[in-house]
């Protein structure tokens, strides 16, 4: 997956290609989320996560990546979701936030696809409870429906540099 990842953003792809939107999508529980190609560092498969003291729930802990120590973000704690043991689908999506770089620890990835812009909609009112803030529109795909998060929001209150 990450080397597709790769290929797209070499061969000049951009997250608007045209009408296009270029997303990476992946699984929590039964729902579906996508985020921007571009933000999407790499995916790994789950691998040793160290606690860290006093962190907040939803903080996993932190993993050495290649030499860099990454915060790691459980999906499903942030959501307010059960937790589930890992299983060999188990992910981490590891991406660049500005100046940061956080791993996201996710049920699954789906697929890299491009949805046209013009079926992601606003989230409706009745998505008006937890999490809401942190969603950007749902994208509509034949007969599923897809979450696009905001990834900014989502690390809006969140201070990476206690991990």
């Amino acid at each position: 997956m990450s080397q597709i990842i790769e290929d797209m953003k070499s061969q000049g792809h951009d997250e608007h290609d045209g009408d296009l939107i270029q997303l990476v999508t992946f699984r929590i529980g039964e729902e579906e989320f996508g985020v921007d190609i571009l933000a999407v560092q790499e995916i790994i498969r789950l691998m040793q996560i160290t606690m860290v003291p006093r962190a907040p729930a939803f903080i996993e802990g932190v993993i050495n990546l290649r030499g860099k120590v990454i915060p790691v973000i459980s999906m499903r704690t942030r959501f307010n979701m059960p937790v589930l043991e890992h299983d060999s689908n188990t992910r981490i999506v590891v991406m660049e936030l500005g100046q940061k770089i956080v791993g996201f620890l996710v049920d699954g990835v789906s697929e890299v696809l491009r949805i046209p812009a013009g079926t992601v909609e606003d989230p409706p009112p009745v998505v008006a409870g937890i999490g809401s803030e942190y969603i950007r529109g749902i994208g509509k795909l034949d007969d599923r429906l897809l979450i696009l998060l905001d990834l900014d929001n989502l690390l809006s209150d969140i201070d990476l540099s206690a991990t």
